[in-house]
């Protein structure tokens, strides 16, 4: 599997740079992984609009899916639209949210559907087959309904925690994964607000709890020290990890990326 991130800034996005969105790829097929703010864009800037094959969204905040609107545009106004519905898992929300998210007004909000562009699929604590990957997905400790997600493919598995807080969802999708994706928002203090982010040292402790084979750093909010952020989730790991950017490239099950 190759792992493309294609936006890791925390909460917003940055100055130049995309919210939450990362590229799947296996067997000829890309799925991506969350769709925050900007990550639309970045994709264009690497594949055409309408190559992806399927959407599959963490939760429901706008840093993870609001690019879904945009999305909806090309695909149903374009001149030469795609003639097929796109995939899109996601907590069971997502048709009205999305709906609300796009109309002009309410009139609009209550009768708008989606879904002659994207073909739904309600999330929930089971595993699910998306073209050559299973996927398992766990409730996680946020605000909201929020799933992370355990992808394996080909004998390797990327396990993603999307946005929480320590909770034994977390451990289940991570145990043993080749490699784990983890949010980390901020660093850790005992006054952090409970069951909505990771602190670097958390995401550490969690990869080295759970066996995982590589940790990849995240969702670093603009505000935060990113450096300070890595290094404790370094000092509780111990294996290899990164601070991911924007453009990296991972070939999960080496055990080094590109």
């Amino acid at each position: 599997m190759k792992l493309t991130v294609l936006g890791c800034s925390g909460s917003i996005p940055g100055p130049g740079a995309a919210a939450s969105g990362y590229l799947v790829e296996a067997a000829g097929f890309r799925l991506v992984v969350d769709f925050g703010n900007g990550v639309f864009a970045r994709y264009q800037q690497l594949h055409g609009p309408f190559t992806m094959d399927a959407l599959l969204l963490s939760h429901l905040h706008p840093d993870h899916c609001i690019d879904v609107t945009a999305l909806y545009v090309a695909r149903r106004y374009h001149p030469e639209p795609p003639g097929d519905r796109l995939p899109l898992y996601a907590p069971a929300e997502a048709p009205s949210r999305f709906a609300a998210a796009y109309a002009p007004n309410e009139l609009e909000r209550d009768t708008l559907d989606l879904s002659d562009v994207f073909e739904f699929h309600a999330l929930g604590e089971k595993t699910v087959h998306i073209g050559p990957f299973e996927v398992v997905s766990a409730p996680v400790a946020h605000p909201c309904e929020a799933y992370g997600f355990r992808i394996s493919h080909g004998g390797v598995t990327l396990a993603y925690t999307g946005d929480s807080g320590p909770c034994p969802g977390l451990d289940t999708i991570v145990r043993g994964a080749d490699v784990l994706l983890s949010e980390a928002s901020w660093t850790h203090a005992e006054d952090r607000v409970p069951d909505l982010h990771l602190s670097g040292r958390q995401a550490g402790e969690l990869a080295a709890r759970a066996g995982a084979g590589r940790l990849l750093v995240t969702h670093v909010p603009p505000w935060t020290d990113r450096e300070a952020v890595f290094a404790e989730a370094q000092a509780a790991y111990g294996g290899p990890a990164v601070l991911v950017r924007e453009g990296d490239t991972f070939t999960i099950g080496e055990s080094h990326g590109d």
